[in-house]
């Protein structure tokens, strides 16, 4: 085996809420940016683009998301309220990877969601060679267009992740991976 096979055989999403400790510096989170953006990217139209939330702007980005969880949601208990607030507060790093796949004459919009997959996944697997965890998340808010509006995205862009970047101690342990057998068949 190889130093990167071995990467990707150990990478692990951590939850949030198990990060802890620093998080990456201007410099690494520029080189995570970078590498993330060395994607499949027919025609270089770069289909997506990051939103960073550090500091402050995570608990800005909670409290927005709380505001509209607790509209749609109006009999939620104040607890849901205020654990939805938090989403971003965990780690000392959430990426939002927005897509912005648009008609083109020669490049399909699917291939532009996928740019942004391999996006959010060049992002995870920069950061945990670099010593962070991570976690991609989605979920309602990924979809509402309150959220989408309140994050500053064009009617066209949608959010393909939310990259949460930290540090853990904790060790996940591996979840059921698929059984080849069951997915790979030879034409």
């Amino acid at each position: 085996m190889n130093d990167t096979i071995d990467l990707l055989e150990r990478r692990r999403s951590v939850p949030p809420m198990a990060m802890t400790g620093a998080g990456p510096t201007p410099e690494d989170i520029e080189t995570m940016l970078r590498i993330a953006a060395r994607v499949p990217d027919h025609g270089k139209l770069a289909p997506w683009r990051f939103i960073l939330l550090e500091g402050e702007a995570r608990t800005r980005a909670g409290a927005i998301v709380a505001d509209i969880y607790a509209v749609q949601n109006r009999e939620a208990a104040r607890e849901r309220v205020v654990q939805e607030s938090q989403m971003f507060s965990h780690a000392p790093l959430v990426v939002v990877v927005v897509s912005s796949a648009t008609p083109h004459v020669k490049i399909p919009q699917w291939e532009q969601v996928l740019s942004a997959g391999a996006v959010c996944m060049n992002l995870t697997v920069a950061a945990v060679a670099m010593g962070y965890r991570t976690a991609w998340h989605s979920g309602w808010a990924a979809y509402d267009p309150r959220v989408a509006d309140a994050f500053g995205l064009a009617g066209h862009e949608k959010i393909a992740g939310f990259i949460h970047i930290g540090r853990s101690n904790m060790d996940p342990e591996d979840r059921a991976r698929p059984d080849l057998a069951k997915i790979v068949t030879r034409f």
